[in-house]
């Protein structure tokens, strides 16, 4: 299901026509969907690469990652998953993030932050009032994105990463950023978000 549109600039498939804009839309799937598999993929490598044979992509189940109490979120552009992010139920009023990722052919264009967001969004629609994530302390792109867009860590900045383990931030959704829920057709299962469209540039 679409649900958000913005221009975004091509990745590499545009470098040798130069810089242009695309459309982009934001797209709720399910873990099962084929348009997941590439981020799957390439998530995985990531995680080999930087800490050799991890279980980190089997440690929940599919449906944790579903309405009502998760989403899994794609940014498409023409048609291709370029980035894209899901969140699980971690208590009654904290919705956990996991999974952020960006195509590699599409990274430092902001396409984190915007997952994020959105993410966000569908958060708070769903009731969490608290975000929650970790990061592995070898990622410090990843950290350094989740100081940028507000989250608080909640381990000590000063200390060697590598002696902490997974580093966990919060965020808290304040109320008055809530977005009002959308009206619900009836042939639409409690818990599904339809965010209205709209358009914006991506973050740098």
């Amino acid at each position: 299901m679409s649900v958000r549109s913005a221009p975004v600039t091509a990745g590499a498939s545009a470098a040798s026509d130069g810089a242009r804009s695309e459309e982009f839309v934001v797209r709720q799937v399910r873990m099962s969907d084929p348009l997941v598999t590439p981020m799957l993929a390439e998530l995985d490598w990531e995680y080999t690469s930087r800490y050799g044979q991890v279980q980190e992509l089997n440690l929940y189940p599919a449906e944790e990652f579903a309405p009502p109490h998760g989403a899994w979120l794609l940014l498409m552009v023409g048609g291709e998953a370029v980035a894209g992010g899901a969140f699980r139920r971690y208590d009654a009023d904290t919705a956990e993030l996991k999974r952020i990722w960006t195509h590699s052919a599409y990274r430092q264009r902001g396409l984190g932050r915007r997952v994020v967001a959105e993410l966000e969004i569908f958060a708070a629609v769903r009731g969490y009032r608290r975000i929650y994530l970790t990061t592995g302390p070898r990622q410090p792109e990843a950290r350094g994105l989740y100081l940028a867009i507000g989250y608080r860590p909640l381990f000590d900045l000063d200390a060697d990463p590598e002696t902490i383990g997974p580093l966990p931030f919060e965020k808290l959704l304040p109320a008055h950023n809530v977005p009002a829920r959308p009206p619900r057709r009836s042939s639409e299962p409690v818990g599904s978000a339809r965010p209205r469209r709209t358009r914006g540039r991506a973050a740098g």
